[in-house]
């Protein structure tokens, strides 16, 4: 089983009538801003854990758990949207920088929610890394009708409980299913992050099963079209240096049916008043998991430039 070299610990902050839960590591500082990272999409914040661990320096790190993601309760709602977790990011702001700027580090969704929210508050980042966060393809206003008519269709398979997340009997079948995503992923870290990511529960037939910490409604399509133009003038508001993260065997074309191009994600960056591409060799999607060295190295180099 993995040990990790800097361990964690929780707090639950209350955030916009929900009990949010973050990982923290080191202590607050006034020589450093707080280093805030945030995960992907059916991701953990522990899921930084190999990250932070393969940093050369200690420093005060929050890692929270999206709303319906891990130890983070999702309330009353059947589906989600961005502006939720921007506004989710700004409570937690609030509670652990205060009026600071923070140093942003986000991956795959988190990448997304971290390019839009230093539009929104630009003010509020120092520094803005960014791991395969390419944001979505470009959809049509013509496809609106039919948006809509899926995102009902699928709230009503939610209600009826069609899209349930799967569960597993034990532990290791779950870090068996992680290492069959990410054949990259060791197996001492899957062991280690699949207890993390996932946690026993009494099923309906009163056995017990190791369930997915993820609340169905992250399944259901986002009911609104993906507006490029709205995206860009986010990015072109953004203040702080940004440093874009690729991995050489990213599967951005796979997921996107190749309706939407690594070229095409480069040309929108342009918006960006400072950016500069770094890629990420033998990694794919999980490039945290798949080199948590590099991808540590290249946030302190980043974080520490003037």
């Amino acid at each position: 089983m993995y040990a990790p070299r800097r361990p964690s610990r929780s707090e639950f902050v209350p955030v916009r009538q929900l009990s949010y839960h973050v990982r923290l590591w080191g202590e607050p500082s006034d020589a450093r801003p707080p280093l805030m990272l945030l995960h992907g999409w059916m991701d953990v914040g522990a899921s930084w854990q190999f990250v932070v661990d393969a940093m050369a320096q200690d420093r005060f790190i929050v890692a929270p758990d999206w709303r319906g993601f891990g130890l983070t309760e999702c309330g009353a709602v059947d589906c989600c949207w961005m502006p939720d977790y921007l506004a989710d990011l700004d409570w937690l702001l609030d509670r652990f920088a205060a009026d600071r700027p923070v140093d942003l580090v986000g991956h795959s969704m988190g990448g997304n929610i971290a390019m839009q929210y230093a539009g929104v508050r630009p003010a509020r980042i120092r520094r803005l890394v960014n791991l395969e966060g390419f944001g979505m393809a470009a959809t049509p206003a013509t496809d609106a009708p039919e948006r809509y008519a899926q995102w009902i269709d699928e709230l009503k398979r939610l209600h009826r409980g069609d899209m349930a997340l799967q569960n597993y009997a034990d532990a290791d079948g779950v870090a068996r299913r992680l290492m069959k995503t990410n054949p990259r992923l060791a197996p001492d870290m899957a062991g280690w992050l699949a207890r993390h990511w996932a946690a026993p529960a009494i099923q309906p037939d009163g056995s017990e099963r190791w369930s997915i910490l993820g609340h169905p409604a992250h399944k259901v399509v986002n009911a609104n079209v993906y507006r490029v133009e709205e995206a860009l003038a986010l990015y072109a508001r953004i203040e702080a240096p940004v440093l874009a993260v690729e991995a050489a065997e990213s599967s951005l074309a796979h997921w996107r049916k190749h309706r939407y191009t690594r070229a095409e994600y480069h040309e929108r960056l342009k918006a960006v008043p400072d950016v500069r591409i770094a890629t990420v060799d033998e990694a794919g999607h999980m490039l945290h998991h798949d080199q948590p060295a590099q991808i540590a190295a290249l946030i302190e180099g980043f974080l520490a430039l003037e």
